[in-house]
């Protein structure tokens, strides 16, 4: 059976940290869901690609061009969630609440993800519990216990290697689990979440995850 992961990347200029950040956690999950048993497909939403569509989509009350309709469609479709942006004033950046905020409000119940962040200092390092899940508890996803936080000299760590393989287990897991019981150790708890795409609900499935909303911290 084949999944499909959505990488939102909310980096800015062309390398950016952020985009390879976001490229290790797609790797790592890749391989995490291959030694599962089933296939990943993995999708990337560059946010910086249609950040006019974004400012647009908000100035005209909610009307979306195509090219984000689909990336809603997109999002809302998904098995799982990696959710990556750099940091500014100790929060999330504007372009990647545009984002989120553009999203039906339905879009993302039940979904897994993976919420990750990037800055010049590990003093931004809060941002996960402070600023990110609570945007995401909002939206009724399923946030797996490890964030992944990542300073300028984070990169190349062994620290951060281990902090990306323990999150992308932990993705792997639900993503995969979520036709029957949990793996990986999340337990047998199931939530029913609609599958669906932008606005529309389709087929039922469910997700384990009565273990993660169980006092386990994001970043480490």
């Amino acid at each position: 059976m084949s999944r499909r992961v959505v990488v939102v990347t909310a980096g800015l200029t062309v390398p950016s940290s952020t985009r390879l950040l976001a490229d290790q956690l797609a790797e790592a999950a890749s391989a995490q869901v291959t030694a599962r048993g089933e296939a990943l497909e993995v999708q990337f939403v560059e946010l910086r690609e249609v950040a006019g569509e974004l400012a647009q989509f908000m100035v005209t009350g909610g009307i979306p061009t195509p090219r984000l309709t689909e990336l809603r469609e997109q999002v809302a479709a998904a098995d799982g969630l990696i959710a990556v942006t750099p940091v500014f004033n100790s929060s999330y950046s504007g372009l990647f609440k545009m984002f989120f905020d553009a999203l039906d409000k339905d879009s993302l119940t039940g979904t897994p993800v993976l919420v990750a962040a990037t800055a010049g200092t590990a003093r931004h390092s809060l941002v996960l519990d402070h600023a990110m899940r609570p945007l995401f508890a909002y939206l009724r996803a399923v946030v797996v216990p490890t964030g992944v936080f990542a300073a300028t000299e984070d990169f190349g760590s062994h620290g951060l290697s281990e902090r990306i393989a323990r999150a992308a287990s932990e993705l792997a897991a639900l993503v995969v689990g979520r036709d029957g019981y949990g793996v990986g150790g999340f337990g047998p708890d199931l939530a029913a979440r609609p599958r669906r795409t932008s606005g529309a609900q389709v087929e039922a499935e469910v997700t384990p995850f009565g273990d993660l909303l169980r006092g386990h911290s994001g970043s480490d």
